[in-house]
């Protein structure tokens, strides 16, 4: 699937990073253009829905993978 590369977002105006795999993070551009938002502001989203005791990386790629599925708008 590819290398995993570590990525630096600012979400509620602190850095914070995650590690995705680059067919992961194209299909989060995707989504974010789709969704006609900035990819950030995708990412905050998932951020700020995703169950505490899980890291942001997985909640990123659980996000994509219901996406696929057409789970997700």
């Amino acid at each position: 699937m590819g290398l995993v590369k570590k990525r630096s977002v600012t979400i509620r105006g602190h850095r914070t990073s995650y590690s995705l795999e680059q067919p992961f993070y194209d299909d989060l551009v995707t989504i974010s253009l789709t969704r006609n938002m900035p990819l950030a502001a995708l990412v905050a989203e998932i951020d700020e829905k995703r169950p505490r005791d899980s890291n942001l990386s997985s909640a990123l790629r659980l996000y994509v993978l219901d996406w696929a599925k057409g789970k997700q708008d």
